[in-house]
């Protein structure tokens, strides 16, 4: 299964975002992710659709946009425009039914996403649904840095074998927060092919290799 590294920008240098996109893109990262916080479904604000404009002439990388917002089918539009290539919604905050409709009216890519307190099966329906990219989160979402939840373990390998009784082997499965160099082989292990990793880019001496060893 092809491995995808998605460092997300939340980890990065706020006054100097797009030096840190276009670095993503020489030291070979697959995706940037972008964390949209709204201050009401997660207690912080981040960025929102001005910010993914800002870096879209930064780089050609995907542009993997988690909104992490209450409801998100009042945004989808924004960044449609400002050029996010990927959407993410939360099973929690959204008919995703509905808003798949609407991500795929923009022509961008469907994606799905649980918090480690809701039941993985409630991201069965979008795999049915025709999700182009389901997500994991293996933190509580809001904050950068937290450790790796293990139990998403098992979850990752629940949905991994949803997908393949659906006829669905290779779609891909993101997981976001605490992977790092040592548990990383776990997480793809367990059936996940896209990692989100902040701090471990963000903070690493040498992120090319970082990015290597991630994905390796």
């Amino acid at each position: 299964m092809n491995i995808k590294i998605a460092p997300s920008i939340l980890a990065s240098d706020f006054s100097r975002v797009g030096k840190a996109v276009e670095e993503l893109e020489r030291c070979g990262a697959d995706y940037v992710h972008c964390d949209v916080m709204d201050g009401n479904f997660v207690p912080p604000i981040t960025f929102g659709a001005q910010m993914v404009k800002a870096i879209r002439p930064h780089t050609k990388l995907p542009l993997d946009c988690h909104l992490m917002v209450l409801h998100p089918e009042t945004h989808i539009e924004d960044f449609a425009r400002a050029g996010a290539d990927i959407v993410t919604v939360h099973a929690e905050a959204c008919d995703l039914g509905a808003l798949f409709k609407t991500i795929a009216s923009f022509g961008m890519k469907k994606s799905a996403v649980v918090n480690p307190e809701t039941p993985v099966e409630a991201l069965f329906p979008a795999v049915d649904g025709g999700a182009d990219m389901l997500l994991l989160m293996s933190v509580h979402p809001g904050w950068g840095g937290q450790k790796f939840i293990g139990g998403t373990l098992k979850k990752i390998e629940t949905l991994r074998n949803y997908c393949i009784r659906q006829g669905k082997p290779d779609l891909d499965i993101e997981v976001d927060g605490g992977i790092t160099e040592e548990n990383v082989k776990d997480v793809i292990s367990a059936g996940a092919n896209v990692i989100v990793a902040g701090s471990t880019v963000f903070r690493a001496a040498d992120m090319a290799a970082t990015i290597r060893r991630l994905r390796a």
